[in-house]
């Protein structure tokens, strides 16, 4: 038997990820967020969700750029970290040991630790309620050549120990149990 609940958000698991911004290096920021996904694939276009009222909005909605950095299972400490921690009261890179890199496209950071980097450029801010969304073009990927399949040049997730987020709690991706299409595969 169901259960009904008060409608929320309880579509887990989501990617932990830390979003880089600001375009000026004493001034660089990350703020970490799980309410990030694809849009479109043609253009390719993502969205970030963030309160008004975090440190980072104000800086998000002045440069109109951003980068969502990939966590792993390694950076769950710093992803962490940067989500309960202010920018107003932390340089975060510095405090957690982490590396601004250059983005090729957006004045954003990317954070060399982390295995793909995917810099956005912002179309449209929706005020949405608790949180606005940051409607965006993907603009560059970036991605660390350690985890890219030398045969076919795919980023293998699996290798990359990619970090999700459920319900206020950190998770490794696990095993993979099956590939697009394997349901429907003519069997040899």
């Amino acid at each position: 038997m169901k259960v009904n609940w008060k409608p929320g958000t309880m579509i887990y698991p989501l990617p932990a990820v830390m979003i880089s911004c600001d375009s000026k290096p004493e001034e660089y920021n990350i703020i970490t967020a799980s309410w990030v996904g694809t849009i479109c694939t043609n253009p390719p276009m993502c969205y970030i969700s963030i309160r008004p009222e975090r440190h980072s909005y104000p800086v998000l909605v002045k440069n109109m750029e951003f980068v969502i950095n990939l966590t792993t299972e390694a950076l769950a400490y710093q992803t962490d970290w940067c989500g309960v921690n202010s920018g107003k009261d932390h340089n975060k890179f510095a405090a957690m040991g982490l590396t601004p890199g250059k983005s090729s496209i957006v004045s954003a950071p990317t954070i060399e630790e982390c295995p793909l980097c995917i810099e956005c450029r912002v179309k449209e801010v929706l005020a949405l309620g608790s949180h606005d969304m940051f409607i965006a073009d993907v603009v560059n990927v970036q991605a660390d050549d350690q985890y890219l399949d030398p045969g076919t040049g795919a980023f293998d997730m699996q290798r990359a120990g990619l970090l999700a987020y459920s319900h206020g709690k950190y998770y490794s991706l696990g095993e993979i149990i099956g590939t697009f299409g394997w349901s429907v595969k003519k069997k040899k």
